[in-house]
């Protein structure tokens, strides 16, 4: 489904909120700045808040100047042109009633893009006001933010309120790790080059190692996350996306749902984490006071005023994926807040060569191949690789590991994008979902995770303490070190 140059209306929900004032409202603009939103595009927030048209412009444009990017201000005239606004509460029909009359009034039999950057608890009702004020049509398509959910029950209530309004294939559920250039570059990896696909199997890869580490602690989110903790906030969505493009098969095309299909397919390949076993297969942790960067941070207790809790803000799992390609392979997988440094990077360990053919000094210290594809804070991909190092010896060769680098923010500096969400905006805007989450897939990600979260349930496995600013709990570097150790 492409994008015509029909006239769409861009409704944003929560336009006031903190995400839409640093993701959204500048991904659009900078979409527009480069020629990349159609002409008859229209954006309309929505919030509680009850500010007129000229107060929402400045919002957007007190935003805006918040970032390091100069405004262009021929782009700011273009695009000030775009906004209005409409107070809605998700509770009283008669806001979605007056959304529905400045939509008629605007642009009038247009196509309509709803954008919900909202709590989860808030879709179901708003999807039944669109609905009720007669705002959704066979052409209207919505995005949803992540959690979707916050078990498998709870997610099941979400799709069952997505689908009594619109399709799935007008459904939108964005992660915006999928909007990283070098996520969508796993495929590109993996599908373009022929050097890698032959080896990507239990073959030739010992383990796979998946890091999503942030120095940020929960802050004024501690309400939310105390709720969820890393297991549903961050394993649940983003690490396991991550597991997905690592380990899928390859798709009959780069098709929607060809390439959906067999991210579901990992996921419902994953060998069940429950009862015991998340005792030797998981670790649990919660940051305690420390210091980052020579700044003294304070513990996740703290953070909320004393109160204690029982949720992590660490977890290390190790994962296992029951099919042909990778039986055998453990995926070792982490997050965590308060980190000593920011990384996500996704490590692929190769074997060793079965026979070194190489004598003297230095001879046994062969390194196997080790792929590192670093998504942040910079975007870099590393093979390391074992080389003769230069020089006279009198007995074999001497051989040390080099690092064969692409620095694709060096290689591509021309061709950044400045936020991941334009990518998925864009997307949308064309109705091409690769790169969002289909409803079985979160469905079955949360199957998974719910096994996990009983059997902390059932073992009272309860959080261990780390400093922040450290690499989490002593058993998680153990735990963490033990595929490369064996």
């Amino acid at each position: 489904m492409g994008m015509t140059s029909k006239a769409t209306n861009f409704v944003l929900f929560g336009a006031t909120g903190d995400l839409s004032k640093r993701m959204l409202l500048p991904s659009l603009y900078y979409l527009d700045h480069d020629g990349l939103l159609p002409e008859k595009l229209t954006i309309v927030g929505a919030a509680r808040s009850a500010l007129s048209h000229e107060d929402f412009i400045a919002l957007t444009r007190k935003a805006l100047d918040e970032r390091k990017e100069a405004i262009d201000e021929a782009t700011w005239t273009r695009f000030a042109a775009r906004l209005h606004y409409s107070p809605v509460d998700a509770g009283a029909a008669s806001g979605f009633e007056a959304l529905g009359a400045l939509l008629d009034e605007i642009n009038p039999g247009a196509d309509q893009l709803f954008y919900l950057s909202l709590s989860p608890n808030h879709y179901a009702p708003v999807c039944d006001g669109l609905q009720n004020a007669g705002l959704v049509t066979a052409a209207s398509r919505i995005i949803i933010e992540k959690p979707i959910g916050r078990d498998l029950d709870s997610c099941r209530a979400i799709n069952t309120a997505l689908l009594s309004a619109f399709g799935e294939d007008r459904i939108f559920r964005i992660d915006h790790y999928l909007g990283k250039e070098t996520v969508q570059n796993l495929l590109a990896l993996r599908f373009a080059n022929i050097l890698f696909e032959p080896l990507w199997n239990k073959a030739h890869i010992d383990h796979v190692e998946i890091t999503v580490f942030e120095t940020v602690g929960v802050e004024g989110r501690w309400g939310y996350y105390d709720e969820y903790g890393a297991l549903r906030d961050m394993v649940q969505n983003h690490v396991l996306q991550l597991l997905c493009l690592v380990a899928l098969e390859p798709p009959a095309k780069l098709d929607p749902d060809a390439v959906r299909d067999e991210k579901v397919k990992v996921l419902r390949s994953l060998r069940p984490i429950t009862g015991r076993d998340v005792l030797t297969r998981t670790v649990r942790g919660q940051y305690a006071d420390g210091s980052i960067d020579g700044v003294n941070v304070p513990g996740y207790a703290r953070e909320s005023g004393g109160k204690p809790s029982d949720t992590e803000s660490f977890v290390a799992l190790c994962a296992e994926i029951e099919n042909w390609r990778w039986s055998g392979v453990p995926f070792y997988l982490r997050t965590g807040k308060r980190m000593g440094k920011r990384r996500t990077e996704i490590v692929v360990q190769f074997r060793a060569v079965p026979h070194s053919v190489f004598s003297g000094d230095g001879s046994s210290d062969l390194i196997a191949n080790r792929l590192t594809i670093t998504l942040q804070p910079e975007e870099q991909v590393s093979l390391a690789l074992m080389n003769k190092t230069p020089g006279l010896t009198e007995q074999g060769w001497r051989m040390n590991p080099l690092s064969l680098d692409l620095s694709l923010t060096d290689a591509f500096k021309t061709h950044r994008r400045r936020i991941a969400y334009e990518q998925l905006l864009l997307d949308a805007l064309h109705g091409n979902q690769t790169l969002f989450v289909r409803g079985d897939e979160t469905e079955a990600a949360w199957r998974w995770v719910d096994g996990i979260a009983a059997g902390w349930k059932e073992t009272r496995l309860k959080p261990e303490p780390y400093w922040a600013g450290s690499d989490g709990p002593e058993r998680a570097e153990a735990f963490w070190c033990k595929g490369r150790a064996e």
